[in-house]
């Protein structure tokens, strides 16, 4: 999943980033509101954390013209502020929720994954099909009962197709949310991800989980 962060305090960012990294997330940065802004716009994120009080444009702001823009990505709000007056305004500026500092960061997990699961459609606490399961909140994937050792890139990918279940997911889109902006290279990453995560989770017999449409991308289909 990738989560856009917009803080302007360089410790804060940076922890954000390393933790979200380590759960797997793909983080995008951006210190003030004008970047923020821009990267809301110019990139597709699964849910943005957005601070309140940022250089430039504040965080009202931009969760305001981002609405106006049509830009309907899920957005918790941060801030130091924890008036009712305060919650009020982010929630009426178009945040889907709010946490105040200082928090911890189990919490701000479980904020997060609440909002994915609003995102698009039905989105479950834990994810099914075809078999397996995956817990966004602990990371572990399962086939029929018994666990799969895979690795943080791998549950990734798995995650963002399983959330997709039933829908076409085009290389290009895989990259961009499994993938941090840093990364350079081409599509091919994709299919080799996707190869070595079919080896671990297709069963002995019958269809594979992730089926390839040829010049299309790849496809989960769904289990109802």
């Amino acid at each position: 999943m990738r989560v856009l962060v917009v803080e302007d305090e360089q410790a804060m960012a940076e922890s954000l980033t390393w933790g979200l990294q380590a759960e797997g997330y793909v983080v995008d940065v951006a210190d003030n509101g004008e970047d923020g802004l821009w990267k809301a716009r110019e990139a597709a994120h699964d849910v943005i954390i957005l601070d309140v009080m940022l250089p430039g444009l504040d965080g009202y702001q931009v969760c305001a013209q981002l609405r106006e823009q049509g830009v309907w990505t899920p957005i918790l709000m941060l801030t130091a502020m924890d008036e009712d007056f305060d919650h009020a305004e982010g929630l009426d500026s178009g945040a889907d929720d709010y946490l105040a500092k200082p928090f911890s960061y189990p919490i701000l997990l479980a904020h997060l994954r609440a909002l994915t699961r609003r995102g698009l459609g039905e989105r479950p606490a834990v994810l099914t099909a075809a078999g397996l399961t995956l817990d966004p909140a602990s990371r572990a994937v399962t086939r029929d009962g018994a666990g799969l050792d895979l690795t943080s890139r791998e549950v990734t990918v798995l995650e963002y197709l399983m959330r997709r279940q039933g829908q076409v997911v085009s290389k290009t889109e895989l990259l961009e949310h499994c993938w941090d902006s840093a990364y350079d290279g081409g599509p091919a990453v994709v299919e080799v991800h996707v190869h070595r995560l079919r080896r671990k989770i297709d069963p002995p017999v019958g269809m594979p989980v992730i089926l390839t449409l040829r010049g299309e991308g790849y496809l989960i289909q769904d289990d109802r």
